[in-house]
Formats: C-alpha cells, structure tokens, sequence
C-alpha cells in the first residue's frame, strides 16, 4: 500500500463562472486506477489516465456530463 495527497477538481459547467471545487485529502490505498473505479462503480465514466515525469497520476474524468480530474501524488 502507498499514501497518496488526492487533488479532486469539479469544474463548473456554467460559462460565466471559471471556479472549480477542489477537494484534497490523503489516502492509503493500492493503486490510483482502482480507487477511481471503486469510487465511480455503477456509473458511467470514461477516463484518461496520464502519469508525469515526478511521478504524479492525473485522470481527466468525464462522467454525466461533468468534466473532472483527479491527481495523485505519492507522499
């Protein structure tokens, strides 16, 4: 298992507002991928998974029609 910082971004769907609501927390889990699958089981999703040079998991999620993303970054 590895500790991971999760940054959680909700972006707005409205044109006017840029604003976003982001959620951080800390988890212990196995791994970034299942965690997103266990988070939105049951619904429909879609995802692009990307990992950056330091390490950092990022998915750009889409589901009901909210775009979201969610990185994770191993502390």
């Amino acid at each position: 298992m590895k500790e991971y910082e999760i940054i959680w971004e909700i972006f707005n769907k409205c044109p006017r507002n840029q604003m976003r609501d982001v959620f951080v927390e800390e988890v212990t889990i196995e791994d970034p991928e299942t965690y997103i699958r266990d988070k939105f089981q049951g619904k429909e999703v879609t995802w692009e998974k990307t990992e950056t040079e330091d390490g950092t998991v990022i998915f750009d999620i889409q589901t009901a029609g909210i775009t979201q993303r969610c990185s994770f970054t191993e502390i």
